[in-house]
């Protein structure tokens, strides 16, 4: 039972919604997203699962009625399900709305069903082809079967699924309408994100990976008939439905149209960092009021409303000019997809 007011920002917006990452590791090194050579955090940084569980239950307490679990992949901390199980109170206790994550799916096929059974009721799967070659391509180490597997597992458990693919210039633009099809006939929603500028990519170069989500849709419109539908999932995709499909597509532009006026989340990172805004770089440590008060949890919810009071406006990611503006210099691994 929430116990306390809910948590505004200083532009009157109620964080309603907090993403926490798991882990900073991954199995795939999917070229936009890291380096090939990553270096991880040491697990001594990491919370520890009951660490997350008292984070992440001390913002339901505070108003959270959304947790949506990232990575890196979340599926490959080991022990995992201890902590969505963990979870399962909060929703049972009505405290707690929805509890979700977003995963490459190269583990759905193992915990596609206890991942249901604590409650979860649809996964975001990060998938950006459904070409065997190319997906080896992309995410380098990724193994294109094991992702359908666990599509197939998670269908079989009854888990609503979302795919999430990044639009990338010369990589899956002539996929776009082989995309959709696949989706509609699966019964998936398909959502279109732009690439942002995070992280040291080494030679990648993102302004040749840049596709505008305007020159997608205008793109689909050739085809499909696109029918704009007032759906709010509490993220910030703005949704159409194809009318041949049934089926519908989200488009995340963090570049050409911000949606930061109605932004309601933040974001918590494996080492208890809060990060305010996925486009800026202030961040409030949290981790050390939680260690440092075993048991109180007085001063990590003043901790927690301290950070939101500096909740900022916006982000200012822009590749206006031929040139990367607002880069922000963590990896997506890092913050939490």
């Amino acid at each position: 039972m929430q116990s306390t007011p809910v948590l505004t920002d200083p532009f009157q917006r109620d964080v309603t919604y907090l993403r926490v990452s798991v882990t900073d590791r991954c199995d795939f090194r999917c070229y936009y997203c890291m380096s090939e050579d990553m270096t991880f955090l040491p697990k001594r940084d990491l919370l520890t699962l009951e660490e997350l569980d008292r984070m992440c239950s001390t913002f339901v307490e505070m108003g959270v009625q959304k947790l949506r679990i990232t990575g890196g992949e979340p599926l490959v901390r080991k022990g995992i399900m201890t902590f969505f199980n963990a979870m399962t109170r909060h929703l049972e206790s009505g405290a707690l709305k929805e509890l979700t994550l977003t995963t490459n799916g190269s583990q759905l096929y193992r915990f596609a069903q206890p991942l249901f059974d604590a409650g979860v009721r649809r996964v975001n799967v990060s998938l950006d082809t459904i070409d065997a070659d190319k997906f080896a391509k992309i995410t380098r180490w990724g193994k294109f079967k094991q992702v359908m597997d666990g599509l197939d597992a998670a269908d079989k458990a009854g888990l609503k699924i979302k795919i999430n693919a990044v639009a990338l210039k010369g990589t899956n633009d002539d996929e776009l309408h082989r995309l959709v099809e696949w989706c509609g006939q699966r019964g998936y929603d398909l959502t279109w994100i732009e690439v942002m500028p995070m992280g040291d990519m080494g030679d990648a170069d993102r302004l040749d990976q840049y596709w505008p989500l305007d020159d997608v849709r205008a793109e689909l419109a050739k085809r499909w008939t696109l029918q704009d539908i007032a759906l709010n999932t509490g993220g910030p995709a703005k949704y159409i439905r194809v009318a041949e499909t049934g089926g519908r597509i989200g488009f995340i532009t963090p570049l050409t149209h911000n949606f930061c006026e109605s932004c309601n989340r933040v974001r918590l990172t494996c080492t208890g960092q809060l990060f305010l805004c996925l486009g800026q770089e202030d961040e409030a440590d949290l981790r050390a009021a939680l260690r440092d008060n075993p048991d109180d949890n007085a001063p990590l919810q003043a901790a927690i409303r301290t950070a939101i009071a500096r909740k900022p406006k916006g982000h200012d990611f822009d590749y206006s000019r031929q040139k990367v503006a607002g880069e922000i210099s963590r990896h997506m691994s890092h913050t939490g997809g």
